[in-house]
Formats: C-alpha cells, structure tokens, sequence
C-alpha cells in the first residue's frame, strides 16, 4: 500500500475540517498555488514554516503532515531535503538523551528475517533502476526492521543482512547527495559485516566508503581504503570463488577511479589491469546468492567502462570514444551502463558532436529520468552543450535543460 504522502494528509486533514482550499489560504498565509501544488501531488514537500503555518490553520499538530516526501527527493524538489530524509535520519542518526539513544519502535511484532531479505532484493532492485523515491521510501523501515532482526536473533545471516541494509541507503543517500548520512550508513554496515564474521561482505562494504570519499575530494583516503582493502582479499586466481574475485574487482576499479581523479592515469591502469585479469578469471560465472546487485555486476565489460572513466576524467575524449566502442550494452548492471553513456555524452560533447552526445542524454532521460536528475555530470554536460549550441535550442535539449536544472 503506497505510503500517504504530505499532500495526502493536507487534502484530508483540510478536508475533515470542512476548509475550502482558499479559506484555507485565507487562514494559513500561504498562496493557495502552493495547497493546490501539495493536495494534486505536483509537489511532494514543503519548508518546515509553510507546514506549520498549515497546520497552524487547520488546528492540527506540524507532525500530522508529515507524510513521505521520498518523491520530493527523487525529484530534487526545493526545500525537499530537511523532510525527505527525515525518515533515513532517524534509523541512522537516533536522537539522544542523558539516559541514551531515544528509540522509536516500529509498530507490530517483527517481521522474519525472511520476509526482511525479501525487501531488501526489492529495494535493491529499485536503485538499480533508478527508482529511487520507492527504494528511499523503503529505506527506514527496511532499516529499522533487519537492526530488530539482528538484535534479536544476533545470527551471522541477520547481521549480514543489516550490513547490506545499510550499504543500499549508503549508495542511495550518496546518489541524493546526503553525505553526513551516507557516512553514518556505511560506517554501521561496516560494524555489522564485523558482527557477522564475514570478510567479504566487509570488503564489499568498503567500496561504497571509498565512493563516499571519493565524492567528498578525500581521494588520497578514497584509494588508500579501497587498495588497502583489496590487498587484505586478494584472492588466488586460478582458485577464488566467484564473489572473492568481484569483490576484489570492484575495490581495484574504486582505487583506479581515484587514482585518475588524483591525476595519475597510470597508477589507474595499473589497477585496472588486474581488475581485468580478476574479470577475464570471473567469465560469465554468477557470484552465487546472497549479494546484492552492484556484487554481481563486476564483469570484463565494467572494467572496460573504467577505462573510458579514465580517459575521460584524464580530457582525452577521442581516446574515451575509442575505447567506448568495446563496451557490450548487455553486461553490466543498469546504474553503472547509464553512468558510462554519461562519460560517451561528455566525449561527445567535447569533440563536439553535440547531437550525438544529446541523443545519449535524451536515451538515458527516458531510461531512468529520476537518475538523470540526480547527476550533477549530466547537468554539466547539458549546460555546456546548451551554452556552445550554434542553432535555436530544440525541444529534446530545452527537456533535458528543465530535467537537470541546468
């Protein structure tokens, strides 16, 4: 059952009372634009004062309002933030008295652990096709459900589960650019992969941490925990399991991406080799169950995608392009496909095919539009190509524009 947004609450607090929409206005102060905005679902947040102001008039607690605004986040609404992330905020940074953290239970006993994992691969799915206002929605209870799990049951499999409970909202709150949670979020899985006595999901974890460095320009400390990490795995080749190579795979392309941001391209390639020789070892194995999507999606033709990062991030855009010739569509999880068409669009741009690199953009607005929004890449890429265009701006660029903000 879809959760009842602050729109929905409006509509029927304001409903109950027997207020029109411009009595309402009349009582609040606030324009009768914004109700009609918040009750039809064309915005799905609001500033603290406009909620109160509201409630204020309807005689109703602030609180009562507060539905979910994980649409508001997914679309990067105004003012979405304080209130989006509310939710995610209280399971990972609970507020605290003298005597301690101040707990809020979740309602109804709780659920199996079974049913808690079921979520997390629906969550998890989710993000990776950009859906993200249903995997934030998820996200508290999900949360706050596989930390009850573990409490109560303290099974390796329930710590496990939390850990990759709170990795997902470590990737989430990375993608909507909430840092201080996201670091909260990884530094917890890391502390329950510890709790479940399992090495690998550790290691796994720590790639999301080097992300998270990475995005804050920390990128000494992004590729020295991913390398370091990696050298603490690294598996025999000729005899690893599957998910021991894609482990080590993905913490070699985290230290090669920081590596080229730090501009030393060949310490990058360096790594990248071995990623590729983890990889060509990999084949089309699957890494067996028990791993969330981004484990599985390290193949040859990730790798490849990285050398196109490289090159990239390094400004040599023609080698980019070459290079993005020999990445299959087919091989590779949605998120990290539809962040290398990215890199194909700045190259693009760059040699200045500029219809090319707006059809990519144009592709990936209709694939996951919700994602394209959230790229502060994607909307460098439309300002530039929006700013060097010889010709009135068409209807497909004018759309891409108004999606990112640029």
């Amino acid at each position: 059952m879809p959760k009842k947004t602050i729109g929905d609450r409006l509509r029927k607090l304001r409903t109950e009372s027997t207020m029109t929409q411009e009595r309402l206005a009349e009582e609040s102060g606030i324009s009768i634009e914004t109700i009609r905005k918040l009750e039809q679902g064309a915005r799905s947040s609001a500033r603290l004062p406009t909620l109160h102001a509201l409630a204020r008039a309807l005689g109703v607690p602030t609180t009562a309002l507060l539905g979910d605004a994980s649409k508001a986040a997914a679309r990067r609404e105004p003012d979405h933030r304080p209130l989006s992330l509310a939710g995610i905020r209280r399971v990972l940074t609970p507020a605290r008295s003298l005597a301690g953290p101040v707990a809020t239970v979740p309602d109804g006993p709780p659920p199996t652990l079974e049913t808690v994992r079921g979520r997390l691969w629906a969550a998890d799915a989710a993000y990776h096709r950009g859906d993200y206002a249903t995997a934030l929605a998820e996200a508290p209870r999900l949360l706050d459900d596989a930390r009850r799990a573990a409490e109560d049951g303290g099974s390796a499999q329930a710590h496990a589960t939390l850990a990759q409970a709170r990795y997902l909202a470590t990737e989430l709150l990375i993608q909507l650019r909430a840092g201080d949670l996201a670091y909260a979020a990884v530094a917890g899985a890391l502390d329950a992969a510890e709790a479940a006595g399992d090495p690998l999901l550790g290691a796994s974890t720590v790639k999301g941490a080097s992300w998270l460095l990475l995005r804050q320009g920390r990128l000494a400390e992004a590729e020295q925990v991913a390398v370091a990490t990696a050298d603490s795995i690294e598996p025999r080749l000729r005899k690893a399991a599957p998910a021991e190579l894609a482990v080590w795979g993905w913490l070699l392309l985290a230290g090669a991406a920081a590596a080229a941001r730090d501009n030393r391209p060949d310490d990058a390639v360096e790594m990248l080799d071995a990623a590729s020789a983890a990889a060509a070892r990999l084949g089309s194995r699957p890494v067996g169950d028990g791993h969330l999507a981004v484990v599985g999606g390290f193949r040859a033709a990730r790798v490849d995608m990285m050398r196109v990062e490289v090159a990239a991030v390094a400004g040599d855009a023609g080698r980019a392009l070459d290079l993005a010739e020999r990445v299959p569509a087919d091989k590779t999880t949605a998120t990290s496909w539809r962040r290398h068409r990215l890199d194909v669009a700045w190259s693009q741009m760059q040699v200045g095919a500029h219809a090319e690199a707006t059809g990519v953009l144009v592709e990936l607005r209709h694939q996951a539009p919700m994602w394209l929004r959230q790229q502060r890449y994607a909307r460098d890429i439309v300002q530039s190509i929006s700013e060097h265009r010889r010709r009135a701006m068409s209807q497909e660029l004018a759309d891409l524009v108004s999606l990112v903000g640029a």
